[in-house]
């Protein structure tokens, strides 16, 4: 049982379901996406409840804080019990805003656009960009 009192920030990682492997945790460990204070944590630190982390996994940044320890991969549900998401409002609603930009499809089989039509798609997609840049000068 003693063993089992410690728990590496890898292994924790992936028990909350953050990465989904051991091995990728550990790889964003070493790589210097997992940082405690601003510092870069090896993979073998020991979680502690209460401690809190920067975890940045390609564009997305999550800022998490440890609540209970969990030493083994569990369903999702259980797992979000187990740490406090505590990242900043506005670093969350800046990178999503960039890919829930409207796409635009066409009908299979309708072949390729015409001239007229590629002139429709530009005007359509000017007016609705021009809304983001009245927002975010």
């Amino acid at each position: 049982m003693a063993e089992q009192e410690k728990l590496r920030i890898d292994k924790y990682l992936w028990a909350i379901r953050l990465f989904k492997t051991r091995t990728l945790a550990t790889e964003a460990c070493k790589a210097g996406r997992v940082k405690m204070n601003g510092q870069n944590v090896k993979a073998s630190v020991v979680v502690k409840p209460g401690d809190v982390y920067q975890v940045s996994k390609g564009i997305e940044k999550k800022v998490i804080e440890v609540v209970e320890l969990l030493y083994t991969r569990v369903e999702s549900k259980i797992a979000l019990t187990k740490y406090k998401d505590i990242t900043p409002l506005e670093e969350t609603q800046g990178y999503k805003s960039m890919f829930h930009a409207p796409v635009l499809k066409r009908d299979r089989g309708a072949g390729r656009p015409t001239k007229h039509d590629r002139r429709k798609i530009d005007d359509l997609t000017d007016n609705l960009f021009e809304d983001d840049k009245k927002d975010n000068p």
